[in-house]
């Protein structure tokens, strides 16, 4: 009996203080509650809700080579801009952006290209360090079923890194291609640099 009331007395005086830390963060919770209540008040609604739907289809391709500025007026030998030339070749229609190969054109083109190699190498830099770590992780591991699971981790992510090279190595040769085809129409090497 003696030990049923030990029990209880130490039950009793162990939860007074859980039972008076909970009423206190009510309290302070409270507080904080009525503060971002009043930070709500006085800030400023959002003015302009942009979605999807309001940006519209964009296309990449036309996003990424920007038309020149216009340099004034038009000449009498120059068609209208809402004309559509024809096709060498004789096929009427729009003619191929290839055809207006200007400065912007090739910064472009160069541009995205380095764009896309730069951030596929980022991708595989983040990549060979989760390898790293599940490597790490995997040593350090004693329970059979975990290791498995790490080990699938792993293979799955050597395996995308395998991938990741190879269109690194693509892309190196694909901007060695935009560089060569450049140089073949006689670009000026100015427009190919990095931009700054």
């Amino acid at each position: 009996m003696k030990r049923v009331i030990a029990i209880a007395v130490t039950l009793i005086v162990t939860s007074a203080p859980v039972a008076f830390a909970q009423t206190s963060s009510t309290v302070s919770l409270a507080e904080v509650a009525r503060k971002e209540e009043a930070r709500r008040k006085t800030t400023k609604k959002a003015t302009r809700v942009i979605t999807n739907a309001s940006l519209g289809a964009v296309d990449d391709a036309a996003a990424a080579v920007a038309p020149p500025p216009s340099t004034g007026t038009a000449s009498k030998d120059t068609p209208p801009t809402n004309a559509s030339p024809t096709i060498p070749g004789g096929r009427g229609g729009p003619a191929d952006p290839a055809d207006k190969k200007d400065q912007a054109y090739w910064q472009g083109r160069i541009g995205n290209a380095r764009l896309e190699l730069s951030r596929t190498q980022m991708f595989a830099e983040s990549l060979q360090t989760r390898i790293n770590s599940l490597k790490t992780d995997f040593v350090n591991r004693d329970n059979r079923v975990e290791r498995e699971k790490i080990q699938q981790d792993l293979n799955a992510a050597l395996a995308e890194l395998e991938r990741l090279k190879t269109e690194v190595e693509k892309q190196q040769k694909g901007i060695v291609a935009i560089e060569e085809e450049a140089r073949r129409a006689g670009v000026p090497a100015g427009w190919l640099r990095p931009q700054e």
